[in-house]
């Protein structure tokens, strides 16, 4: 257990966690929506920090980020815990993982040094924190991210996108790197499929821009949830126009999981249904996901030649020189190394 970051004392014991944009109150003995901050005698504890509940080397693929360090490895790392209780989970088991108040969280204790030990002897070029949502296990991260980028790592975010403005400038000047998840454009989607709110997450996104990290997006396209052309629109204007163009956007296909066992898969046409809405707004670079052969090469906006060939998460060409198309020159946004 570790006193907690960003969280100010009110009313007698109670606290207001700024870790996030829920900014819960809690009272003596309670948690955020977290599950993993806890008040004790109105200080704010985190009860993960420092446990290990998943590591694995990845290619830095498989995150997804595209125009980063393409070809390379991450060590990818977790501790339990999510401030969104989305309905399609994928990681249930920890993202989701509740101890019914006895405090027992799972995982090993293992020191910030040790994992980027790890990353270094595994022949990583980054840290990636995910699996489950990193803001909420942030002190962990933060120490480790801190590390990390002394070791000349680069350190990568897989993101729902809620962090608080506090929390996240705490951590930009070593955050090279975000995947975050766009998960749908209305308020009535967010609220009940993740338990979030539209505007915090576009706010949030716009922070990251601002302060000049990377960032990829990605969409999980859901059958009857967030395939409507008015989302998918919506969707890839954002990112045109407050991102811009150069912006590699992930439309991946939804398979039935966790408290969405109802739903099918995702039809083809939904995942034509966004890539259209992509071309229609500019964006430059548009992949799918959990699609087989599906869109995952790197074309240059410029001449239309293959920048950057993948299969799956193997990179199978690199046509790269100095950060531009090795056959026009034209520039390529992303972090090359």
């Amino acid at each position: 257990m570790e006193k907690a970051l960003c969280f100010a004392t009110i009313e007698h014991t109670a606290v207001q966690c700024n870790l996030c944009r829920h900014h819960c109150i809690i009272a003596e003995g309670g948690r955020g929506i977290c599950r993993v901050r806890e008040n004790r005698g109105g200080q704010l504890y985190s009860l993960v920090s420092g446990l290990l509940v998943a590591e694995h080397i990845d290619p830095i693929e498989k995150k997804p980020l595209f125009h980063v360090l393409p070809g390379s490895h991450s060590y990818s790392v977790a501790s339990v815990g999510c401030n969104f209780r989305c309905l399609h989970c994928q990681n249930a088991d920890i993202a989701q993982y509740h101890d019914q108040g006895t405090g027992r969280m799972p995982g090993h204790p293992i020191p910030s040094s040790e994992l980027v030990h790890r990353a270094v002897a595994g022949g990583c070029r980054s840290i990636a924190y995910t699996y489950t949502e990193p803001t909420v296990w942030f002190e962990y991260a933060l120490e480790t991210a801190r590390l990390a980028a002394e070791a000349g790592l680069y350190n990568i975010f897989v993101t729902n996108g809620y962090i608080s403005t506090e929390a996240l400038g705490m951590i930009a000047p070593v955050l090279h790197a975000a995947n975050i998840d766009l998960k749908g454009f209305t308020n009535d989607f967010y609220r009940r499929v993740c338990g979030a709110q539209l505007s915090g997450v576009l706010d949030c996104i716009r922070e990251y821009r601002k302060r000049g990290i990377w960032i990829e997006i990605t969409t999980l396209v859901i059958p009857g949830e967030n395939d409507d052309a008015e989302q998918l629109n919506g969707i890839a204007r954002f990112i045109a126009d407050e991102l811009g163009p150069d912006t590699p956007w992930h439309v991946s296909r939804f398979f039935p999981c966790y408290q969405m066992l109802d739903h099918p898969p995702t039809p083809f046409s939904s995942l034509k249904r966004a890539l259209e809405a992509g071309n229609r707004a500019g964006l430059q670079y548009i992949y799918e996901g959990n699609v087989a052969h599906g869109r995952e090469q790197t074309v240059c906006p410029g001449c239309g030649s293959v920048v950057i060939g993948r299969s799956g998460y193997t990179v199978t060409r690199l046509n790269l020189k100095d950060g531009a198309c090795g056959s026009c020159g034209k520039p390529i946004a992303g972090i090359w190394g």
